[in-house]
This record gives structure tokens, C-alpha cells and sequence, in this order.
């Protein structure tokens, strides 16, 4: 969780100055417990909060930066940005910038599963302002029909982009909208809860012929949805800091393991001063490496031959072949 907040954190400074949206502040607990409870073979997508997910399938923050700087050395080859993060070979499908469009991808992963009869479930991730998309009930009605091994997981960080979910959502318990699927809640705050809670949902998606879960993973996030957004106009500075004093995800985990003698507060500290130095050695990396070259942005586009012309912003830089 330190790696990954570390990771995060670092972004703002060295990509826009103080000018860039925080990804992660709290929801940290989700994918670290989820990837200590599923496999890698297990198929995985969400939304544009992607930077841990991709860390966590195996991918280096230099790889990150990269990518957030243009660089060819990106995990998507400096194409997609912050918000189209990609590792195929560890079944990790995106980061997607459009809200809840990645939900119905997700129940196609698991089609993919059920029809390889590969043991593996699909892991459908979007946030509490993508709950009322219609495409998610859409998803999970082919799901529910088709018994595919798929977990439509909700984390809920209590705001959206800016709206808190009494006021968008007359249900606000999504684990409970599957209607016909059944749902289970998730402290996401609590790594040891996500870890229990996923282990339970990769058994019960793969028995019998395979059948969906709604998952909702209810967390929080400390700043503003994006750089307009101060994060207090819909909320107290007193509720965020309420949260941050008693909820903290890494604040109790640490806590618990100096509570449980597991390890001194002397070696976490060593830790997180290595993950630090370990940071800074990638941001040196990631801008050290290649920019993206202008004849590269029309590549991975076009299968087999390229056609004869390709028309640029600027014809004058369109393309003969």
C-alpha cells in the first residue's frame, strides 16, 4: 500500500507541477488485498484510476512515468496517458476514460474464461459515479444469463467526481443492485477484509459452471476528483480529516503490525525510505527515456499493410505510403 500511495504521490510534482489529480489517497487497500487473494491468470479492468492496478500487475513505476510523460518506454508506449494504463501478459485490460464503459468488457473477459474452461474469473472495477450506468445492469444481465465467472466490483469512495451517493443514487448499497446476482460488502479500508473477502469471491465465481457477484469495495478519497477540484465543497475539511485520523487504510495496517510485535517501527521506516529511494530512481528513468516520435502515433492502429494516405491534423504532415 506504501508502494503504490508512494508511486501516486509522486505524480503531481514532475508531470504538471502541483496541477494533477491524486489517483489513489485511501483506496490503496483495494488492490493490494485484491491481488494478495487472485491470480494473475485472473482477468482485470477498470476505470481511468489505474496507476496501482498496473504497479500491482507486475509493471514498474518507471514504466508509469513513462507512460504519463509520452514516453516510448510507457506501458502503453506512451500512446494512452494517465488514464490507459495496459499489460496484456499479466491479464491486466485497462485503465478506460469513459465512466463505466469498461463494466461490459469485464463480463466479456468472463466469456473468455468460461469458453477457455481456464479456471480463471474476470474482475469488472468502477466507481460509485458509474453505478447508475445503464451498461453495468446490461453486463449483468448477460452475466447472470450466460453463468459467467465475473465480480462487478464497486469501490465506492462515498463521492464521485463530486457528488456524494445519497444524493445520485436512491439505493446506495450497490452491492445489493444485482437484483438477481447476489452482492457482498467490502470494508475497503481494510487490506486483511479486501484479501478475505476476494478470496471468497474467486471460489464462489468458478463453482459450478461459473456465475457472477456484485462487489462493493466502500472506501474513501481524501482529495478533489481532479485538478478543479478543491475536494471541500461538498464536504468538510473536518469529515476528511475525521477520516484520515481514525480510517487511514496504512495508518492502521501500521498500527496493527507494531500492536502485534510483527515488526518494529524502526523497520518500517527502513522499508518506506527504500520504496522512497526506489521512487526517485524511477522518475529519473521514465524522463530519461525516448519521447514518443510523431511517425509512431499511427502505429498499433492498423493491422497488416497501412493504407495508402493517412490524414494528419495538419495535412501538410499527413502521410504517403
Amino acid at each position: 500500500m506504501v508502494y503504490a500511495q508512494n508511486t501516486d504521490n509522486t505524480c503531481p510534482p514532475f508531470v504538471f507541477g502541483n496541477h494533477y489529480y491524486k489517483h489513489l489517497h485511501i483506496q490503496e487497500a483495494i488492490i493490494t488485498g485484491m491481488d494478495a487473494a487472485v491470480e494473475h491468470s485472473d482477468s482485470l479492468i477498470t476505470s481511468y484510476r489505474c496507476h496501482a492496478h498496473q504497479i500491482s500487475r507486475g509493471d514498474t513505476p518507471a514504466n508509469v512515468y513513462a507512460e504519463l510523460l509520452g514516453r516510448q518506454t510507457g506501458c502503453s508506449k506512451g500512446k494512452g496517458g494517465s488514464m490507459h494504463m495496459y499489460r496484456s501478459k499479466s491479464n491486466f485490460f485497462g485503465g478506460n476514460g469513459i465512466v463505466g464503459a469498461q463494466v461490459p468488457l469485464g463480463a466479456g473477459l468472463g466469456f473468455s474464461h468460461k469458453y477457455k474452461e481456464d479456471g480463471g474469473i474476470a474482475i469488472s472495477m468502477y466507481g460509485d459515479g458509474a453505478a447508475n450506468q445503464g451498461q453495468v445492469f446490461e453486463a449483468a444481465n448477460m452475466a447472470a444469463l450466460w453463468k459467467l465467472p465475473v465480480a462487478f466490483v464497486c469501490e465506492n469512495n462515498q463521492y464521485g467526481m463530486g457528488t456524494s451517493v445519497e444524493r445520485h443514487a436512491f439505493n446506495s448499497d450497490f452491492y445489493t443492485r444485482g437484483h438477481y446476482i447476489p452482492g457482498i460488502w467490502i470494508d475497503g479500508m481494510d487490506v486483511l477484509a479486501v484479501k478475505k473477502g476476494f478470496e471468497y469471491i474467486k471460489k464462489y465465481c468458478n463453482e459450478g459452471e461459473g456465475r457472477p457477484i456484485f462487489v462493493e469495495c466502500q472506501t474513501y478519497r481524501y482529495h478533489g476528483h481532479s485538478m478543479s477540484d478543491p475536494g471541500i465543497s461538498y464536504r468538510t475539511r473536518e469529515e476528511v480529516q475525521s477520516v484520515r485520523k481514525g480510517r487511514d487504510c496504512i495508518e492502521n495496517m501500521r498500527n496493527l503490525i507494531i500492536d502485534q510485535e510483527w515488526a518494529e517501527p524502526d523497520e518500517l521506516k527502513a522499508i518506506e525510505k527504500e520504496i522512497r529511494k526506489e521512487i526517485d530512481a524511477a522518475v529519473k528513468e521514465a524522463k530519461a527515456a525516448t519521447e514518443l516520435s510523431g511517425d509512431k502515433l499511427t502505429e498499433d492502429i492498423y493491422k497488416g499493410e497501412y493504407p495508402p494516405f493517412i490524414r494528419m491534423i495538419d495535412e501538410k504532415t499527413s502521410i504517403q505510403y
